[in-house]
């Protein structure tokens, strides 16, 4: 297949008259897929790489979505498309399009989660509260500011859409749909549902999207698409979420107190509350879920700092020797670079990794343990801040794999810890899928 395609099917029968629930991870370097039955098993999952489709010597990162969508949708076995009963997509954070309101065609390239528009930040934070989550230069508002500063093209026929409303557009054909999650850093507030009356006095306020909870019902998919693809007359299209929202819904951690500390490149944690919390100092900020929140905050400490010193051979035979019942005395604060921001605020805070043993085991076992520590004070700064007191963490990324790292996590943290069965953004947008359509 093209694209770099790659799907699994489980050896898991469908039984008589069951639907099943696709939901669909739009992320960074590639798209996957996941279709689930009613009660969360997977029965077919699948990923294809972006093709790098090239326009005026940039990505056509619109064209490239677009086609990697209908190559999924191509993937997944026919005999399984046609019990989809609903479908749902996620998309990056803060990945922006400004589109035709007529055609729902891109009037500008998209512009990428991790770009940022810093000549329209004093723009939006002479408009908006202090320290509210849009005014970063990389906000969804940002760059919509900038976007509107610097266009020169017909306005009134413009509409801003995220990444994942989008694509679900191409598959209900209803332009100007997004969700809480996604409008959240353009501005919308989940909690008065609605957007406030500092940005709806803009005169950009016209290009914003209709927004509903995440995993409702839009309408049903398009009739060209249901023919061409084999998919059932009642299958319905539900509004989406973002991929780190996507990946905490696929943990299922439902109830406040359970947190998803994902120990990739960074250290990034999720906990679930019945507080909202903002204190844009440590970067933390609340989605809404149902009628609780999400606080999230990520340091710059984690895996990336392993890798600079260790090889993942190294990580695994030295972690073997560790005996995690044994506290760590090395009181080390790893960084790649200069700087952090969650749970210390302080953009000049350097590197610690002084002094280093003689024993390489000792050594990791300073730097997991310090680790550890940094994750404790983040969920104890997130309940000085208001949140709801973490009671059970659950764990994605690669650090998950470190079983002696999750005995250090659990003293240090005096709580149970445990690898996350399912971390994948796709298996968490499967579930909105079978959310919109009623199903618990």
């Amino acid at each position: 297949m093209a694209f770099g395609s790659n799907t699994d099917e489980a050896e898991v029968g469908v039984l008589l008259g069951e639907r099943l629930y696709l939901g669909l991870d739009f992320g960074t370097s590639g798209a996957r897929f996941a279709l689930i039955d009613k009660r969360g098993t997977i029965h077919v999952e699948g990923k294809r790489e972006y093709p790098h489709f090239m326009s005026e010597e940039k990505v056509d990162w619109a064209r490239s979505w677009k086609a990697t969508l209908f190559s999924l949708l191509e993937d997944i076995p026919s005999h399984l498309r046609k019990l989809v009963a609903s479908i749902s997509i996620d998309g990056t954070s803060a990945t922006t399009l400004i589109v035709d309101s007529n055609t729902g065609e891109p009037l500008w390239r998209p512009l990428l989660y991790n770009e940022s528009c810093p000549d329209a930040l004093p723009t939006v934070k002479s408009i908006a509260p202090p320290n509210h989550t849009v005014c970063s230069g990389s906000s969804t508002l940002c760059k919509l500011v900038s976007w509107w500063e610097n266009d020169d093209s017909n306005k009134k026929s413009a509409l801003l859409l995220h990444q994942a409303d989008w694509l679900l557009w191409l598959l209900h054909g209803k332009l100007g749909v997004s969700d809480y999650n996604n409008a959240l850093k353009v501005g919308y507030d989940p909690e008065l549902e609605s957007y406030p009356p500092w940005l709806l006095s803009q005169p950009y306020s016209q290009l914003l999207p209709s927004v509903r909870a995440p995993g409702t019902s839009i309408g049903h998919l398009k009739e060209d698409i249901r023919s061409d693809f084999g998919f059932p007359n009642d299958c319905v299209v539900c509004t989406g979420t973002t991929d780190s929202i996507a990946a905490f819904l696929a943990a299922r951690a439902t109830q406040p107190g359970k947190a998803v500390t994902s120990l990739g490149s960074t250290l990034a944690i999720k906990l679930l509350s019945t507080t909202r919390i903002e204190d844009a100092r440590f970067g933390v900020y609340s989605h809404r879920l149902d009628d609780k929140w999400l606080v999230g905050g990520a340091s710059n400490t984690g895996g990336a700092v392993l890798r600079q010193i260790f090889t993942d051979e190294q990580l695994v035979k030295l972690s073997e020797q560790i005996n995690p019942m044994e506290a760590s005395l090395r009181d080390y604060y790893p960084l790649q670079t200069i700087g952090e921001r969650f749970p210390v605020a302080d953009p000049n805070m350097a590197p610690r990794l002084d002094p280093r043993p003689e024993s390489e085991v000792e050594f990791l076992h300073g730097i997991l343990e310090s680790i550890a520590r940094i994750e404790a004070k983040a969920y104890s700064l997130l309940k000085d801040l208001g949140a709801t007191q973490v009671d059970e963490v659950f764990t994605a990324g690669g650090g998950a794999k470190n079983e002696k790292w999750t005995k250090i996590r659990e003293r240090v943290l005096g709580l149970p810890v445990s690898r996350a069965t399912q971390t994948e953004a796709a298996y968490g947008a499967a579930l909105l899928a079978l959310r919109g359509t009623g199903e618990k």
